[in-house]
């Protein structure tokens, strides 16, 4: 089999996994904003990671005694990546409309794709994207008097850590075979918010509907996005997969106006626009890139859910 042939492969369903994970964390997300009120949004995040860690140690069962100081420590790393990203962003979206916190929020990968690509035509996809992004965000903006300062700052740290967790889910995928980094990063991230959110999962505690949602919503954004997105990883290079993740924003809109009434427009349709069209021809144009990357050494690693 040819490079191409391989690529090609390759990229159709690892672009297919990262749309599902959009969906299902962006919609998980909207469902979240609705258990602020009771829980506070890091009381939210503690249950939905402790949830999914669960979750994921039933269903894989990793062996981390076997491990090596090197595979622990891409797992802690990974760890504080899940920790901080989650929480910030759950601190975001309790002070901003989705939209405009996940606009916000991408800048971070979105600027690690401009510095990871070496042709100008992924630089090009990067410059379309970003005006889908601003667009976005213009229209977030101009939809409300004001944005809360605090959430603005939280989502762009929430973006920050975004890149962290980009970076550090792949060096647990070229490390730890499976699912088992995830499980164990879910595990310690669930430990490092529980200081903050101890008292709202407190107040969640006692409700059987309470903890459904929070169970749902482990499922919708975590298990799920992030089993995805560390298998698609594993075919894809890490700015095509940065700029893929443009659709995050996207879906995010769609979300907050299906699940939490928050209104659309020109302005934002014409972001939707642009932002696909640049998922769309990164796709088209990254097969060399994929193919390079499926030659790598994680290629030959246990594929994700094994």
């Amino acid at each position: 089999m040819n490079h191409t042939s391989r690529a090609s492969g390759g990229s159709g369903p690892a672009a297919a996994m990262i749309l599902c994970s959009c969906v299902s964390l962006q919609f998980g997300g909207a469902i979240a904003v609705h258990l602020f009120p009771t829980m506070e949004s890091w009381g939210v995040t503690t249950l939905r990671l402790g949830f999914a860690a669960i979750v994921l140690l039933v269903a894989v069962r990793p062996r981390f005694v076997r491990w090596s100081g090197t595979q622990w420590r891409s797992v802690v790393f990974f760890a504080v990546a899940l920790a901080g990203m989650n929480g910030t962003f759950y601190c975001a979206i309790e002070r901003l409309p989705l939209g405009a916190a996940v606009a916000i929020e991408f800048l971070g990968p979105l600027l690690l794709s401009a510095a990871l690509s070496r042709r100008a035509i992924d630089l090009a996809w990067v410059v379309l994207a970003f005006l889908g992004i601003g667009l976005l965000g213009v229209e977030s903006i101009t939809q409300a008097d004001s944005l809360d300062p605090v959430g603005v700052v939280f989502a762009l740290i929430a973006g920050s850590f975004w890149v962290l967790y980009i970076l550090t889910s792949a060096r647990v995928g070229q490390h730890v075979p499976g699912t088992g980094g995830l499980a164990m990063a879910l595990v310690l991230a669930t430990v490092f918010v529980l200081p903050m959110g101890a008292s709202g999962v407190a107040h969640g505690a006692t409700d059987p509907t309470m903890l459904g949602l929070a169970l749902a919503i482990a499922l919708m954004s975590s298990v799920i996005p992030y089993t995805l997105e560390l298998a698609a990883l594993r075919r894809l290079p890490r700015n095509v997969f940065g700029i893929l993740l443009s659709l995050e924003p996207i879906v995010a809109a769609l979300a907050g106006w299906v699940l939490l009434h928050q209104p659309t427009g020109p302005l934002r349709l014409a972001a939707i626009a642009l932002v696909i069209v640049a998922s769309i021809g990164t796709i088209v144009t990254a097969p060399k890139a994929v193919g390079r990357a499926e030659e790598s050494p994680t290629s030959d690693r246990e594929p994700v859910g094994t």
